[in-house]
Formats: C-alpha cells, structure tokens, sequence
C-alpha cells in the first residue's frame, strides 16, 4: 500500500525581522514559577546548511573589470546555410532564382554566396511534388534583391519546383571553368558582439548601542562558523550569509530592463543572468525533462549541432536527479527486477548505493544536485517557471576581450566584478556609527554595510540546455 507525507509541511516564516522579537528569544522571567525549565545552551539547526551560493565557484570564475559596460565577441559559424528560400520557377526548369530571405538586409551584401559557388537545395515545406534534393551553381548575385540564380547539375533540372516551396539552401564547394579569373568577393568573419552591465547590490545590518549591550541567553552559531551569545551578533552573520547568497542568485536570476518598462523608466537597467542568457541563446527543454534515452538523443542532436564540448555538468533539482538514476538503471538487465545498479558487489555489509554520478553517451555528463532548486524558500516549491536543471559545458572558450584587446580563455560561466587600483567592489564591507568600536558618526548605532558591483558573462551559451518545467 503507497504511504503519503500528510504531517509537517514546510515552514516558509521569515525568520528575520527588522526588530528583535520575543519570538526569537527567551522572555520568561518569572521567578515565582517553581517548574524552570530546562534550556539547551545551543540553538539546534532544524535547516541543516541554509545557504545557497557555490554553483558559481564551481563552474566559473571571478575577474575585475573597470567599466560600466563588459563586451565581447563571440565566433559565428565557418560555413554557410540559409533555411528559407523561396523561387517562383516549377518543375523541370534548367535554372532558377532563388530570394533569400534569412536576415536578409538589402543593399548591405548580407548574403554570403558568390558566384562560381555550388549548393545544395532541399525542399524544407512542400507544397506540391515529391521531396528531392537538387545540386547547381551559382551563375549570378544580386545582393540588392538578395537573389541568387542557379544552374542544376541534374539533366530534370529543378526536380520538386513549385512557387510555394520553402527550400534550405548551403554551400559545399564550387567549380570554376579553364582559364577564368578568381572568386569575385570575399567573406567577412561573422562575430558576434555581445555585452552585459553589472549591477549594485547592498545589504546593512544596524543595532542600537543599548540593545548592543543586552547579553543573549542561548548561544547562537552560524552556518560561516560564527558563534557566540551576543544575539546580534547572530543577525549580523545572517545578513552578511544572505547577502552572500543573493551576490549569487542575482547572477542567476538577473534581467535587463526591457524598453518602456517601469524599471527602466525609473532609472534601473538590470543585467543579464544566467538563465536570462540560456533562454535567449541557448537551448530550451519545456515540459519537464528527459526522462528516456530518446530524450537524451534528442538533446545530444542539439548539442552536435553547437559547440559538441566532451564533458558537461548537469545541476538538477532533485526529482530530475532521481530520474535520470531511474533511467540509467532500466538499462541494466536486472534493473526492473533487482538491485544492481552500477558496479558494485552488493555485499550484505555494503549500502546499496541506488544513485549514479554521471554518463555517457556520445558526450560525458556528470550530474550535481543544486540546492538552489530543491530550496523551498527560492524555486524549489515553483509551478510556473520552474526550472528542473541547467546543463553547463564544462571547460573555457577562446574570445575576444575588448579590455585587454586580444584574444583570452575565459571560462564558459564566469563573473566580472568592479575594480580599479584604488576601488575594489568585488565585496565591500565596513562599518558606520558611534557603538561596536565604529567612530565614523554621533549615530548612537552600529551600522554593518555591505556592496558589491558585479555582473556574470555567460560565454558560448549556445552550449548550455536549460531544462524548464
């Protein structure tokens, strides 16, 4: 019989507040009561390790950068193709004139044929005929009209012409009589110039000199290894770990500003995060995540047609952690009806160990949990939006850094923080007031302020699936 979970739930009270409150220590100075109670000098940690940030750390890396603006560039691709081309000629013509209508900007030269040049030609929606391919060359350009005209290799001439055809169109060679001149033109690389801003993140923490000198009862530690009984000393520790783990979230989480938005209008510009960037140039897996071998081939299909990196890592939450241990067991032959999963002797005296650490299958995939997703009080409890894992290439790239003007490795995942030699935003902290030994002001207070200025660069995201739903 299949058990629930109907008891305990998930508590998601704040446990931070603006004022010390009586919820959080003891008030009970009742001394007539004769049943004191028994206190345990320690807090206990119902939570375990409340923190999130260290998916940054182990993917990436942090460098300086001295402007309010981080560009780079990114290499295009090598060769050619072009997937919506149209032609008004039908069936059996010797030539054709195809419009290319791909990111065409007329005037400019934008199409990347040149006369002499041969392609293929493969119908991508047909309306009428049978769906063959064609092989010819280019006899004429006109990039104004972002036309090309062809002459097929076959005797039929065009095989499947119709005026409603949507061809795909790319350049495998070309062939050039005895004694002609050259190629007429030449190509330009295609580089890809992106750019993303960093942002301002702050935090304080304040208490009075008064309060400062009330001496807590139950001695308080901290997930960094603070500890003691000052109460605030407690919440000073926990705004700087939550800081910390926003310094992450917000690299993760961040959005530029779209035009006539309320934020832009009121002077905030945003940045782009992770996700943002994955969404918008990366590759999307929706609803849910591959939970099969034909799922994985699918996305290996993809993965062929970018960057094809040798080893990735895939942050998951938890159930699609469990899901791909479900499915790399099932394709062993006791899978279904036994315990032997992976390789292992399963002695008596031994756990069984019913997890896996990673895969291959044309690539290599380790798999990492990220309590980012799993936390209830981040996306872990999401419905809508919600992101099952992300899938980061592992290694750096070679681009083209407009600071130190040439060509750097750079990881593929990886924050630019301010800094100059006399400014270092990567993580301020100072203090302010007249109480805890600060003398900056007659603020009768201790003031604990924390900034940083940063930004991340997701490089090749044409690499990274994120796996939403």
């Amino acid at each position: 019989m299949a058990g629930s979970l109907v008891a305990g739930g998930v508590a998601l009270q704040p446990s931070a507040e603006q004022v010390a409150l009586s919820t959080n220590y003891i008030t009970n100075f009742d001394f007539l009561n004769q049943y004191l109670p028994d206190t345990y000098e320690k807090e206990f940690e119902r939570y375990g390790n409340r923190t999130l940030s260290g998916f940054l750390r182990m993917v990436g890396a942090e460098m300086p950068s001295n402007s309010d603006l981080i560009k780079w560039a990114e290499q295009g691709r090598l060769h050619t193709k072009y997937e919506d081309c149209t032609t008004g000629v039908l069936a059996d013509d010797d030539t054709a004139t195809f419009t290319i209508n791909d990111t065409l900007v007329p005037g400019t030269g934008g199409i990347a044929v040149r006369v002499g040049q041969t392609i293929m030609l493969t119908p991508k929606t047909i309306v009428g005929g049978t769906a063959t391919t064609n092989k010819a060359i280019v006899t004429a350009v006109d990039t104004t009209a972002g036309q090309i005209t062809v002459a097929f290799y076959e005797a039929l001439g065009m095989t499947n012409g119709n005026a409603g055809n949507v061809y795909e169109m790319f350049i495998y060679g070309s062939e050039f009589k005895k004694g002609t001149n050259g190629m007429q033109g030449s190509l330009e690389a295609d580089d890809i110039f992106l750019e993303n801003n960093p942002i301002i993140l702050k935090d304080t923490y304040a208490v009075s000199g008064s309060d400062m000198a009330q001496i807590g009862w139950v001695e308080v530690t901290t997930e960094n290894g603070a500890s003691g009984y000052l109460w605030y000393m407690k919440s000073e520790h926990e705004t700087r770990l939550r800081f910390d783990d926003y310094l992450e979230t917000a690299m993760i989480e961040a959005k530029p500003a779209e035009a006539a938005s309320g934020a832009l209008g009121a002077g905030f510009i945003g940045s782009e995060g992770v996700f943002h960037a994955v969404e918008n140039r990366g590759n999307v897996w929706s609803g849910g995540y591959p939970v099969n071998l034909g799922d994985w081939d699918t996305v290996i299909a993809r993965l062929d047609k970018q960057g094809a990196i040798e080893e990735n890592v895939i942050f998951n939450d938890r159930d699609f952690g469990f899901a791909i241990d479900d499915m790399l067991a099932a394709q062993n032959s006791y899978g279904a009806g036994g315990t032997s999963y992976g390789l292992f002797d399963n002695d008596k005296e031994m756990a069984l160990n019913l997890g896996f650490t990673g895969f291959r299958r044309g690539y290599d995939f380790y798999k990492s949990d990220w309590k980012y997703l799993n936390d209830p009080t981040m996306r872990g409890n999401l419905t809508t939006g919600k992101v099952s894992g992300l899938l980061v290439p592992a290694g750096s790239t070679s681009v083209y850094d407009q600071i130190l003007g040439k060509n750097a490795k750079r990881p593929f995942l990886h924050v630019r923080y301010r800094a100059s030699q006399t400014e270092d935003r990567r993580y301020k902290t100072w203090i302010t007031g007249s109480a805890g030994g600060a003398t900056t002001s007659d603020l009768d207070a201790m003031e604990v302020n924390f900034l940083s200025e940063r930004a991340v660069c997701v490089m090749g995201a044409n690499n990274f699936v994120i796996f939403q739903g």
